[in-house]
């Protein structure tokens, strides 16, 4: 298993097994784990009837890190998964300001007359105006591509331009519509770190234009949302608007900003989600993914890469890339 970084707080929850074992929700403390679904009427189902219960859970979670009498199993002797398992994935898309504004600037048309300062001074300012005024974009993710958060990934061999997108995301605590931006962080049982990959070269419809993006074949392959390895509650992030976003690839830094970079926050896109649509336990909200792409290096993700995700407080996950093998 991969070198583990301890999350904030005292606790952080995941889902664990033993070698080949059955998968189970379990509380980490102190580099143990405890096996909730034998401690926690609720649990037996997995992580997420524990957080469709947050708010009663909550003071029990606290109250069994330090019991030593209980069941306590080294953490390094067992197999993280992705923490949980979401209903719904809820994306956000150009969320960081200096990424929309290095992606503005990369595509403009060779007949643009401004200099390079120019265009980033005008884009900057319609950034500020759309983080004060503007409404998030946000679109569907599919739960099947979550996978775990040392696994591999399989790139497919349609995929021309596979890529990279760390992002924070926000775990749903109870089911949320229309909620107000002012109330929508109790709404949150906690955080965790995603890395949704895309597939460059299927963003947009070449066939259909008029339709745009195409976000079911870029973004939802099986694997292509690694997440993990923790969710660490709420209570324990200061400040979701003030964490250290960074991915390494091979070991060279590609990613690394704040999300005080994010144009809305964690409360205005869980609030604008859940405008349209009811977000239940369990979900995920994804915040969108800063500066430092594979398309903004000119590196995109080849077989044998190893991405390394790391956020302020959450943890660090690591996957290797594999080539997929035509049948």
């Amino acid at each position: 298993m991969a070198t583990l970084a301890q999350p904030a707080g005292p606790f952080a929850l995941g889902t664990f097994s033993a070698e080949d074992g059955v998968p189970f929700p379990g509380l980490l403390a102190k580099e143990r784990v405890l096996d909730l679904s034998s401690t926690l009427d609720w649990a037996p189902s997995g992580l997420r009837a524990v957080v469709e219960r947050w708010e009663e859970s909550l003071p029990v979670l606290h109250s069994l890190v330090d019991d030593d009498t209980l069941t306590w199993r080294p953490l390094q002797d067992l197999r993280v998964h992705a923490p949980i398992e979401p209903r719904q994935v809820f994306q956000s898309g150009a969320n960081y300001r200096q990424h929309v504004i290095d992606l503005e600037v990369a595509h403009r048309s060779p007949d643009d007359p401004r200099t390079v300062e120019e265009a980033r001074a005008e884009i900057a300012a319609i950034m500020d105006r759309r983080a004060a005024d503007d409404l998030p974009y946000v679109f569907i993710g599919l739960p099947s591509a979550v996978t775990g958060p040392y696994d591999d990934v399989v790139l497919p061999s349609w995929a021309q331009q596979p890529d990279w997108e760390l992002e924070l995301a926000a775990v749903i605590a109870k089911p949320a519509y229309q909620v107000s931006a002012e109330e929508a962080l109790a709404y949150v049982a906690g955080y965790t770190i995603a890395n949704d990959l895309t597939d460059r070269a299927g963003v947009f419809r070449r066939d259909m234009k008029a339709i745009g993006t195409d976000w079911l074949r870029s973004k939802n392959a099986p694997g292509f949302t690694p997440l993990g390895p923790w969710l660490v509650p709420a209570e324990s992030i200061a400040d979701s608007g003030d964490l250290r976003v960074t991915l390494r690839l091979n070991g060279e830094t590609m990613q690394d900003e704040s999300t005080k970079d994010m144009l809305f926050g964690v409360a205005r896109l869980v609030s604008y989600a859940s405008q349209s649509a009811q977000l239940l336990p369990g979900d995920l909200v994804l915040t969108g993914s800063p500066a430092g792409n594979g398309i903004h290096w000119g590196r995109l993700l080849r077989d044998g890469d190893v991405m390394e995700g790391s956020i302020t407080g959450l943890g660090v996950q690591r996957t290797r890339c594999v080539a997929e093998v035509p049948a």
